[in-house]
């Protein structure tokens, strides 16, 4: 016999309802549809489930082609993270196609870029050098991007000191898979947005505080220019960057309202393979407070789903 002085709740007067009178949310016109050997992309895509996910991939690139229709910014914010599993091919096919007008990122992104274009790899392993202190040293990473940051002091923003160093030192067997060597070529806007201390280069005996300071400031007035054509229907994506991006953009946000310019009816869009709380605040909730525009979360592995993403909207692009 229980000890227990509370009893367990009698069911027995539970109402029911008909199972056929209800309805429900999900319905089998939703469902997935078996893909035939063959059928291509666009059948694949008009085969997935019209559910959660893969109803938001469909949503996403709903507004980015009605971006681009408008004459609208289609912003990318990205980590280095997004670079090191070689998506600098994807996102610069994109930019041809009218779907990426505008890159900003963290320093991680343009430290791997620099790397790649200059020796055709990147990525060290931490574990193996961070015992001796060797870490982070990389000669030419440092002294060259410090070098461009410091000769850039008062003229140049971070992204387009470092898109230039890149243009004159990439090895032209490496120079194609570069993201910013591409950017600079297009004449596309990249801005560069750090905190003094987290990235390597910071710690090579050329870094200047001073110059760093200057340079990513003049990217946060530049990437707030790039905001400002967000409104009425542009798009903005933080793809992999949970920290840098989503506060860089959310201050962006308040400097362009606060200055008079109209930032309204705009989307958004977190991609990561983890949705941490500043991109699920700053980047898909607050900035549509009282303004409209939608946001939206995808939860995945950049190396699939930007390149998933990317050949919906090729397949659906009619120009």
């Amino acid at each position: 016999m229980s000890i227990y002085s509370l009893k367990p709740l009698d069911f027995q007067a539970l109402r029911t309802v008909p199972l056929h009178g209800r309805g429900g949310k999900v319905t089998p016109e939703l469902f997935a549809k078996p893909v035939a050997k063959g059928g291509g992309l666009s059948e694949f895509f008009d085969r997935l489930p019209r559910i959660l996910a893969a109803d938001t991939l469909r949503a996403v690139a709903a507004r980015i082609l009605e971006a681009r229709r408008k004459q609208r910014a289609i912003l990318w914010g990205i980590g280095g993270h997004v670079i090191k599993v070689g998506l600098a091919p994807v996102l610069l096919d994109l930019a041809d196609r009218g779907f990426l007008t505008g890159l900003a990122m963290n320093g991680s992104a343009s430290i791997h870029d620099y790397e790649i274009a200059v020796a055709g790899h990147s990525s060290e392993d931490v574990e193996a050098v961070l015992p001796d202190g060797s870490f982070g040293s990389a000669e030419e990473t440092g002294h060259d991007l410090n070098r461009a940051i410091r000769d850039a002091a008062g003229t140049l923003g971070m992204g387009e000191a470092v898109c230039r160093c890149i243009s004159e030192k990439a090895n032209p067997e490496y120079a194609g898979a570069s993201l910013l060597y591409g950017a600079y070529q297009r004449k596309l806007p990249v801005t560069i947005h750090v905190a003094v201390g987290t990235d390597t280069p910071h710690t090579h005996p050329l870094a200047d505080g001073a110059a760093i300071g200057e340079a990513t400031y003049r990217d946060f007035r530049l990437f707030s220019s790039m905001v400002r054509g967000l409104d009425d229907g542009g798009v903005y994506i933080n793809l992999g960057s949970a920290v840098i991006m989503p506060e860089v953009f959310l201050k962006a946000v308040s400097v362009v309202r606060n200055l008079g310019y109209p930032l309204r009816n705009f989307s958004t869009v977190n991609f990561d393979f983890l949705q941490h709380y500043r991109p699920s605040v700053n980047v898909v909730k607050r900035p549509h407070a009282n303004a409209g525009g939608q946001g939206y979360a995808l939860t995945g592995h950049h190396e699939i789903m930007i390149p998933l993403l990317a050949a919906m909207l090729v397949e659906q692009d009619n120009g």
